[in-house]
């Protein structure tokens, strides 16, 4: 199982991930706010400005302080993030 780092030593499995977007548009808030009002939300910012939403195969929707493309390159391994 490949973990795919998140930011700040949090990770979440590739084969999980269904998607990773920009939190900026109007779906995207809708989407967290249900999550969070659901109990589905998972916030790994550690108090950082949202830049990637994850939706996972569980329905579960993880914030992350880290540019969806910087969640990528992690997944391809081509960088390694704090």
């Amino acid at each position: 199982m490949q973990l795919i780092d998140i930011g700040f030593g949090n990770r979440l499995a590739a084969d999980r991930i269904l998607a990773v977007v920009r939190p900026d548009s109007m779906p995207v808030k809708t989407m967290i706010a249900v999550a969070r009002e659901e109990g589905r939300l998972i916030d790994a910012t550690m108090g950082r400005k949202t830049a990637a939403v994850a939706v996972t195969d569980s329905g579960h929707v993880v914030l992350s302080y880290l540019t969806p493309e910087r969640i990528a390159a992690a997944a391809k391994g081509e960088e390694d993030h704090a």
